[in-house]
């Protein structure tokens, strides 16, 4: 069962987000949240909170136990990129590109929850049940 969790618009460019999600990708899960809680990087900070967010969907949302919890891919995008402009000398301006980005996490459980049943299988079940005990019943 895939868990995923975005973070959209995060104002720090995708490169230095990247750099510290390439250390991440291929840890284990306490692994991975320990080194980016003591990792001095100001992109370890949203990536963090989007980890947790994933982890706190498939532990509240669908009763994963955190411990059967692996991270099967980490992406960052590029969002929007908000133009601004500095004076400069002459009456000229110079452009400033201010980039965002955007974190999806993606973890997957180990141990498979079972699917729900289908209503046409349900009745299947159902009459199945029904002639076994109706043989107990006539003595069969």
């Amino acid at each position: 069962m895939l868990i995923k969790a975005e973070s959209k618009f995060i104002r720090t460019s995708p490169r230095k987000i990247r750099l510290v999600a390439n250390l991440v990708r291929n840890m284990s899960l306490n692994e991975a949240l320990t080194t980016l809680t003591h990792l001095r990087k100001r992109a370890s900070t949203p990536l963090l909170k989007t980890l947790k967010q994933a982890v706190a969907n498939a532990v509240n949302n669908l009763n994963l136990p955190k411990d059967s919890l692996k991270i099967q891919s980490i992406e960052i995008n590029e969002g929007s990129t908000y133009k601004r402009w500095n004076p400069v000398s002459r009456g000229r301006a110079h452009s400033i590109l201010k980039r965002t980005s955007h974190i999806k996490v993606i973890l997957k459980s180990q141990e498979e929850k079972p699917k729900p049943t289908t209503k046409k299988s349900a009745k299947k079940v159902a009459t199945k049940k029904k002639s076994a005990s109706m043989k107990q019943k006539r003595g069969e």
